[in-house]
Formats: structure tokens, C-alpha cells, sequence
């Protein structure tokens, strides 16, 4: 995890403003836009100033937004042991997700490959299909264990607000 996580989430359960060196998106931080390192609030929601878009659009990423962690602990409202552990089980989704677009392109080439002879190339176009039928599998193996781990870890309330986000598409798996 990266140190400047650590200080925006302990700002935050602080009562800090979040306002600071970690929460502004570049050089010329805070001062130059507001005051507030980027960081606009108002009707109880955070907003970033430098991205547009409303208060949940976190951008796009493996998990539907680009900084999964972040947001979660964010609208979850995780303490520390949470967040250290959602931070392990969303690298270990990570790395099968990276080892999915692997697969994709290896796919992808096979079915070039099938198609690229004078005659169409079967045996190459279903170790093709397989492969991705294979690696959607092992994807899908991957986040249901996700999924059951991050449910283990969150209390009531918080798998409550969990599956409203997935319900909502603002977190897409």
C-alpha cells in the first residue's frame, strides 16, 4: 500500500479534512485550486476538482473505479485492519486480472494465427477458445473468493453498503 494512502486514510478517521499534500492531483496542489488541495466539500459528499465528473466517480480500474481501496475504505468507512486486508485480497485479484489480459492476448493471437493459413486452422482456433474459456474461470474462481473474503471481513452494515454499491453499478466487479 502506498504510504500516502495511509496518511489520507488516517487524516480521514482523524476528522481531517483530507485536505493536504497526498490529496491534491499534482504539482501546484492545493493553494492554486481553492485552498484545498483539489478537494471541494459540500452536501456531505467529496469531490475532486481536477477530474469532473460527481462525487462517486473515482475513475475506472479493476474494480470499476481507479483506486478501489481508496474508494472503499472511503465509502465503507473501514478502520486500519480492514483496509490492510482488502489492500492483500484486491492485489491478489489484481494479479489474476493481469493474468487474464495475459490470457486475452494469447487468445487473440491464436485466433490470428487460425485464420492467417491458406486454410482455416481449427486445432488452433479451439486452443484459442479454450484458453479464454479457461481463463474466464479461473477470473471468475478469483472474485467469487474475493467476494467471500471481503464478506468475512466487513460487519453488517458495511456489506450492507457494499452490495448497494454493486447493486448501484457504482462498483462493478
Amino acid at each position: 500500500m502506498h504510504p500516502g494512502m495511509m496518511y489520507w486514510w488516517k487524516s480521514r478517521q482523524a476528522g481531517g479534512n483530507g485536505c493536504g499534500a497526498s490529496a491534491d492531483c499534482g504539482p501546484g496542489g492545493g493553494e492554486a485550486r481553492g485552498g484545498h488541495g483539489g478537494w471541494r466539500h459540500g452536501g456531505g459528499e467529496e469531490r475532486h476538482a481536477g477530474h469532473g465528473g460527481d462525487g462517486d466517480d473515482f475513475g475506472s480500474g479493476a474494480f470499476g473505479v481507479r483506486r478501489p481501496l481508496r474508494f472503499l475504505a472511503y465509502k465503507l468507512e473501514l478502520d486500519d485492519r480492514q483496509v490492510a486486508e482488502l489492500a492483500r485480497i484486491l492485489d491478489e485479484l489484481k494479479t489474476e486480472r493481469a493474468q487474464a489480459e495475459v490470457d486475452r492476448r494469447r487468445t487473440m493471437s491464436a485466433f490470428a494465427d487460425a485464420v492467417a493459413g491458406e486454410a482455416f486452422d481449427d486445432a488452433k482456433a479451439k486452443d484459442g477458445a479454450d484458453l479464454r474459456v479457461a481463463s474466464a474461470q479461473r477470473l471468475r474462481d478469483a472474485v467469487t473468493k474475493a467476494l467471500g473474503r471481503i464478506h468475512v471481513l466487513l460487519d453488517k452494515e458495511q456489506r450492507e453498503q457494499l452490495a448497494y454499491l454493486i447493486r448501484t453499478g457504482t462498483l462493478q466487479l
